[in-house]
């Protein structure tokens, strides 16, 4: 839905809101117009049924607002002397529509000071339960957000099994585009297997385009700081619009909504701007090689031929893993080699070791990968050699004609919105011929630490700014395959330099001796 179209969607709910509840307004001693003006109807609602101002605020809120207009329902019912399980059941039932029967019909009378205290252990319960969904909501949409790393794409950074705190207010947080979704999941409801959301994900092949159900326009509050070269970001999967995110073709059998689509975690190698090339599986932007934190450590895959007695995985896992060499081991049965993802350093030292006969990092000469950005014959790219290309920012217009279109014709028709057709060597964009195009908004190259195993950027091509979620800011757990607990890696930082630092113990430390505090305080204060 577009602005225009929302804004008559509410307009819309004032009037109803306004038709059943107008005669409850006057018998709480507010004039009958109060109920018809959008916002100011509901602050004066709060004041009717006794709650703070600010209950306002969450009625307008994505996906909190639909625990919140339950709660309003019942406590108007409420403030009108319907108390019962009945009238709470009714309230809910008939998505608020009850009020039109205390509006019109039943004989009710306003209780003023009425006693907002729960009248039961249950009803207690309740209400305990759906505030804390509400502010962990908040917290999970606006500020941080737990995530998981699922894949070892940024290997000796971030490793399979670190749980991160992702914050949403570095680079700005996204108000959610999706607006009737169940709180704090993704996509997928646990347990049911079921999406999470109401979307219409029909194809309009009439109007070729997504049917767009109850979506906000993309907005975002203001951040602090902009996504700078070599921030690890998360972000959500541009390709998730196909049908296997797997397999890159450009079927349109399927669709997310932007906020619904795949959580990814990357490195932003390149940021708009730039003129990025990978040469030899190494970045190079505008020209000069892309230099690394000292905590990224680029890995490689490498085929290695082990001499002596070696007859067992185990064997061969107990001497890789020496150089800490752990990650992608595997066993070629046609050339009956082992291959593995390792940095060059680690690669280096394992050579001598006097078991292994020969290490030999893997590399593709140019040529074309058919299942590689942007997936047209004049590009001869693949994950070692790729580009180079220009990264589109805002505001900047690039020239374009029939060679160039394949790196930008995903970005001016799916990401920015434009009916892009071709007639011959005719670019024609909205119906009018075109020779260049102006970017509405920056994009970003996302690639992993583990080049040969990472489906990234190479794969898919830009990331939308609209499509970043945040910035992992902290690894709050640690475990290795969910066995073995790695306590090195418990409340480190996932920025900075030098060897990251663990600040759990003193979280312990502060935790208990808060805990102490607070019971000493309590005894204290029963014996006074």
């Amino acid at each position: 839905m577009t602005i225009t179209q929302w804004l008559i969607f509410i307009l819309i709910i004032q009037v109803i809101h306004g038709l059943g509840t107008w005669k409850l307004y006057v018998k709480a001693g507010r004039q009958a117009w109060e109920a018809f003006i959008p916002v100011y109807n509901s602050v004066i609602l709060m004041k009717i049924i006794n709650r703070a101002w600010w209950w306002t605020i969450l009625l307008f809120v994505p996906i909190v607002n639909l625990i919140m207009l339950p709660v309003v329902w019942v406590e108007t019912a409420r403030s009108f002397g319907k108390n019962t399980y009945q009238d709470t059941f009714l309230a809910v039932i008939s998505l608020g529509f009850y009020n039109f029967y205390l509006n019109y019909v039943a004989d009710v009378t306003y209780i003023e000071n009425r006693d907002l205290h729960p009248k039961s252990n249950s009803g207690d319960w309740v209400s305990s339960i759906l505030f804390a969904i509400v502010a962990a909501t908040i917290v999970h949409t606006y500020f941080i957000q737990p995530f998981t790393i699922p894949s070892s794409s940024l290997e000796k950074s971030l490793l399979v099994g670190d749980f991160l705190f992702v914050s949403k207010f570095h680079y700005g947080a996204r108000i959610p585009m999706t607006t009737v979704g169940a709180p704090m999941v993704h996509d997928t409801i646990p347990v049911i297997k079921s999406k999470s959301y109401l979307f219409d994900d029909r194809f309009d092949k009439r109007k070729t385009s997504w049917k767009n159900k109850l979506q906000i326009p993309y907005l975002r509050l203001p951040g602090f700081e902009d996504i700078e070269r070599n921030d690890i970001v998360v972000f959500n999967q541009p390709a998730d619009t196909l049908l296997n995110m797997n397999i890159f073709t450009p079927d349109r059998n399927y669709y997310k909504p932007i906020d619904k689509k795949t959580n990814l975690v990357k490195r932003c190698v390149g940021i708009p701007g730039d003129s990025l090339e990978v040469r030899n599986g190494y970045v190079y932007i505008n020209g000069k090689k892309n230099e690394l934190p000292d905590r990224a450590k680029l890995q490689f895959s490498y085929d290695i031929e082990f001499k002596g007695n070696i007859s067992s995985n185990e064997q061969v896992y107990a001497i890789l893993k020496r150089y800490d060499i752990t990650d992608g081991i595997g066993f070629d049965s046609r050339s009956e080699t082992y291959y593995v993802q390792a940095t060059e350093e680690a690669a280096s030292k394992a050579k001598n070791h006097p078991n292994i006969a020969k290490l030999t990092r893997r590399k593709t000469d140019k040529g074309v990968d058919g299942n590689l950005f942007p997936r047209d014959a004049q590009y001869p790219w693949n994950y070692d050699n790729f580009g180079p290309l220009y990264i589109p920012k805002e505001g900047v217009t690039v020239d374009l004609n029939i060679e160039v279109l394949p790196l930008y014709k995903r970005l001016i028709s799916e990401y920015e919105g434009n009916d892009l057709k071709t007639n011959g060597n005719q670019i024609l964009i909205n119906g009018k011929p075109s020779t260049s195009y102006t970017f509405k908004q920056n994009y970003y190259w996302m690639m992993g630490d583990n080049r040969h195993n990472s489906v990234d950027a190479r794969a898919w091509g830009f990331v939308p700014f609209d499509h970043v979620v945040g910035k992992p800011v902290f690894i709050w757990m640690s475990w290795d395959g969910l066995k073995n607990p790695r306590w090195e890696r418990w409340f480190t930082t996932v920025g900075g330099s030098g060897k990251a630092t663990s600040y759990f113990i003193p979280f312990l430390v502060l935790l208990f001796g808060g805990l102490g505090f607070n019971k000493l305080r309590k005894r204290r204060k029963a014996n006074s």
